[in-house]
């Protein structure tokens, strides 16, 4: 596990730039963490560096947005789903393939209808409204070549 700290809203939206450097098509990140732990931030800048240009909102009351850039970025929220099995109305296995990358806040909720293979990223709030925790852990072998780049990321942002 990666613990990463951010002090603000703009190293964490730089965390998630960061790391949409490394990303590649079919990959799967689970964003995870309280109400306003910075989760939507993070996909800001996630989006930002991949070349999207619209505002990145969250997703909380849509369940789902796609946005347009350099990859099609999936952007999901599943707080709200009451029973793992409305993962298929959502359309979840269709909407993570090789030609996008999802990112899915609360996506501990749904582990158990999630394919292997994704990094999961905790966010925890800090000791100021600002400040944030964050914990990167990796599972299965698609993310374990890039485990030395996150690595590297935390050492960029400190």
């Amino acid at each position: 596990m990666i613990q990463i700290s951010t002090k603000s809203v703009e190293e964490t939206q730089r965390l998630g730039a960061e790391l949409a450097r490394i990303v590649c098509a079919g990959d799967l990140i689970l964003l995870c963490g309280d109400l306003g732990a910075g989760k939507t931030s993070f996909t800001q800048g996630f989006g930002e560096a991949l070349g999207v240009v619209s505002p990145i909102t969250s997703p909380t009351f849509t369940l789902a947005n796609c946005y347009e850039g350099d990859l099609t970025i999936n952007h999901l929220d599943v707080y709200r789903l009451t029973h793992i099995e409305e993962t298929r109305d959502l359309g979840l296995h269709e909407l993570v393939d090789d030609q996008s990358v999802t990112l899915i806040e609360w996506g501990d909720v749904i582990i158990g209808a999630l394919p292997s293979g994704y990094i999961e990223i905790r966010f925890n709030l800090g000791e100021t409204s600002d400040e944030r925790e964050i914990h990167i852990q990796i599972s299965g072998s698609e993310w374990e070549d890039r485990l030395e780049v996150i690595k590297g990321i935390k050492e960029r942002l400190c």
